[in-house]
């Protein structure tokens, strides 16, 4: 049985006169936990008030698949009021570190105890506010710290081609531009005629052209590629697929290689087939070279929209184009939009930019945006629309998702309220969008949902 030595160990419980103190030993109920044993799980109802007077309770989380440790409580200790009083589910999971020894008591009579006692209520209700700011501090971080990861593993997505382009180019090309100087070599021993020389030069430079602007028609590419594959076949080339395709991208014709090769099909030594392989490896080597710099451009561009969206170097407020930070957090989340996800783009052109803190207003559009792509389950349309206003401006984001159900509407901006199963959201995503739009811009945020369209909509003023 809860001895009233026990329970004024700790400090509310002091401010009880003695007879509800010995009501409430009376009342109190005997639990017995063994190290490692589960006391409340996260998501469960709430249970009431724990009192421990021996051993340790482990407080832990569960966020993006791992139990994150959030501390624990101590003997004497005691917990569990916070969800008594807001009748809302247990936020976190309780786990015996030790052996323990618990008392629970029932939240209908601990509600009537802080009824009955105004400075039993008052440290209550203060304890109440710690340790909930606490929580949610821990989770703020670690919600930023999952965007983060977020933005992080679609960036490393989307560099991976790019940067595997650019290493592909640079470790072939060492060989090949090798192979060429050699080729160079042999046909410079024959001492060709200027003019021969220069045809094959010509023909080179507009095939150049033809893939550096990509001038190639891809409608008729194909069928360029059978006929030069048919022509190689003829003149006796050994694997002639291998050219036929450079070949082709440098729109070069069949016609045109019988006249260029005609004096050498009966030559003896390899210039009867070196101008061949001559010309479709100069092909190979420029098409390395365009997908390199490509592959370049794309990585670059990917570093300053990571830079443009985080602000780097900047200080904490700055004049923001709005239509800028939409555009980069889209680029971050291009490894999801890709798979069926179209994006509709409504900008009005005459948006002025506005005196915001970037980093921050960023991190709205990543949660709106990232929460459309998940109600959409990764397939649907994204609207993007943006409005000027005398003195504000407006951004609506519509998914064409399954919608919010109105039961839940009216709570969505709560926080740690979540509609996703337990561990993958905290639900202090649309809470942070709140914050940030209404306490740091002075702004607001408007929502309406129905099966097959959810519109948030964005007003910000022009000055913070």
């Amino acid at each position: 049985m809860l001895c009233i030595e026990e329970l004024t160990d700790l400090e509310p419980f002091n401010q009880l006169p003695q007879e509800r103190l010995k009501w409430m030993c009376d009342r109190a109920q005997v639990i017995e936990l063994h190290a490692g044993e589960i006391l409340v799980k996260e998501g469960d109802p709430p249970r009431g008030v724990f009192i421990v007077v021996k051993g340790q309770i482990k407080i832990t989380r569960h966020s993006e698949g791992v139990d994150i440790p959030l501390g624990r409580h101590d003997a004497p200790a005691f917990f569990g009021e916070t969800q008594v009083l807001t009748d809302t589910a247990v936020p976190v999971t309780l786990w015996a570190l030790t052996d323990c020894n618990l008392y629970n008591i029932e939240g209908d009579d601990f509600r009537k105890l802080l009824h009955e006692c105004r400075e039993f209520e008052r440290i209550v209700f203060r304890l109440v506010e710690k340790r909930s700011r606490g929580l949610e501090s821990f989770i703020r971080g670690r919600e930023k710290m999952a965007a983060l990861g977020t933005l992080t593993a679609g960036l490393a997505h989307e560099l991976n081609n790019p940067a595997a382009a650019l290493v592909r180019a640079l470790r072939e090309m060492p060989a090949a531009i090798l192979e060429l100087q050699r080729m160079n070599l042999v046909y410079g021993q024959r001492q060709v005629e200027d003019a021969h020389t220069q045809q094959w030069l010509n023909l080179r430079d507009q095939g150049y052209d033809v893939i550096l602007n990509d001038r190639a028609d891809p409608v008729t590419l194909s069928d360029r590629e059978d006929k030069l594959l048919d022509w190689l076949e003829e003149y006796g080339v050994n694997q002639a697929w291998k050219l036929a395709e450079p070949l082709a991208e440098g729109s070069v014709e069949a016609e045109t290689l019988s006249s260029l090769m005609e004096r050498w099909r009966d030559d003896p030594t390899e210039l009867r087939e070196i101008g061949l392989h001559w010309l479709a490896l100069s092909f190979e080597v420029m098409i390395m070279i365009k997908h390199g710099l490509r592959g370049a451009e794309r990585i670059s561009e990917l570093v300053q929209a990571m830079k443009s969206y985080s602000y780097l170097d900047q200080g904490v407020q700055q004049e923001v184009d709005v239509h800028q930070g939409l555009e980069d957090t889209l680029r971050l989340f291009a490894h999801k939009l890709k798979y069926g996800v179209q994006v509709q783009r409504n900008y009005d052109k005459q948006i002025p930019k506005v005196l915001a803190y970037g980093s921050e207003l960023n991190q709205v559009w990543t949660n709106l945006i990232d929460n459309a792509i998940a109600a959409m389950d990764g397939k649907g349309t994204l609207e993007i629309t943006t409005h000027h206003r005398k003195g504000s401006v407006r951004v609506d984001i519509v998914d064409s998702g399954s919608g919010i159900s109105p039961e839940i509407q009216s709570r969505i901006f709560e926080p740690f309220f979540t509609t996703k199963l337990v561990g993958q959201g905290s639900g202090l995503g649309l809470d942070l969008v709140r914050r940030i739009v209404e306490n740091r811009h002075q702004g607001s945020i408007l929502f309406e949902s129905k099966p097959g369209r959810t519109c948030f909509s964005i007003c910000l003023p022009l000055t913070v």
